[in-house]
């Protein structure tokens, strides 16, 4: 088993991941799975990563919910 087969977010950028996130659940839809000032008020993809880049606790639900989205669309 190699590394991005144990690890889905092998190769993955934070980038992709908020924009795929954006792309699927709409502002609206993300801040309300994940209470996030950010994604409430005036959200940007830049700002966005800005914040996520700085708090990990805030990266890692992103990167949860990614992985799940994910999983469903197998």
């Amino acid at each position: 088993m190699t590394a991005s087969d144990s690890d889905p977010l092998h190769g993955v950028t934070l980038e992709h991941i908020l924009t795929t996130l954006v792309e699927h659940y709409e502002w609206s839809g993300l801040a309300e799975r994940i209470d996030i000032r950010c994604f409430k008020s005036d959200p940007s993809v830049k700002s966005s990563l800005t914040f996520l880049r700085r708090t990990p606790w805030a990266r890692e639900k992103v990167e949860r919910l990614y992985v799940k989205l994910q999983r469903t669309k197998r």
